[in-house]
């Protein structure tokens, strides 16, 4: 999947969630590169949620781009284009998922997320994901703010320089 700059992260997800919903399937590879490589890890984060299970390897790299600014006045007879070149360097990412292993040696490897994910469990939330019955997180609510006059009795620690 090349993922482009104004690409809709809607479109490729639902032309890839097709893709790899098939038996036949068994790795897809993300691309992007520029202000695109963000919307490249988004995309490869949802896969991972929606599938789960997923194996990944993730290439980092610097690609040198050329750009060719043309002037737009018009030129005397016979006078050479004015035009300016640039050379840029911009990040570029690759991303493959995958159904099966893949080698945990190889750099930028990612096993996949344990099954109950990274969410912290409490009481009867805790043995409902113990049961399989619920897979949502826990919400908790905010400690309220000291009121005036109260003192809080924990010190904060000293900084380290």
């Amino acid at each position: 999947m090349k993922v482009k700059e104004g690409s809709k992260i809607r479109n490729l997800m639902g032309f890839a969630m097709a893709r790899m919903g098939q038996e036949a399937t068994r790795r897809i590879v993300f691309s992007g590169c520029g202000r695109a490589v963000t919307k490249t890890v988004t995309c490869v984060e949802i896969m991972k949620r929606k599938l789960g299970g997923l194996h990944q390897v993730t290439k980092v790299q610097y690609k040198t781009v050329r750009e060719v600014w043309e002037s737009r006045d018009p030129q005397p007879e016979g006078g050479p284009a004015d035009h300016l070149t640039v050379h840029k360097n911009v990040p570029s990412i690759c991303i493959l998922l995958s159904k099966d292993p893949l080698d945990p040696s190889q750099m930028g490897y990612q096993p996949p997320d344990p099954p109950g994910g990274l969410w912290t469990e409490e009481g009867e939330e805790a043995q409902e994901e113990r049961s399989g019955s619920s897979l949502k997180g826990v919400k908790r609510r905010l400690a309220s703010p000291p009121h005036e006059g109260e003192e809080q009795n924990a010190k904060k620690p000293p900084l380290q320089d």
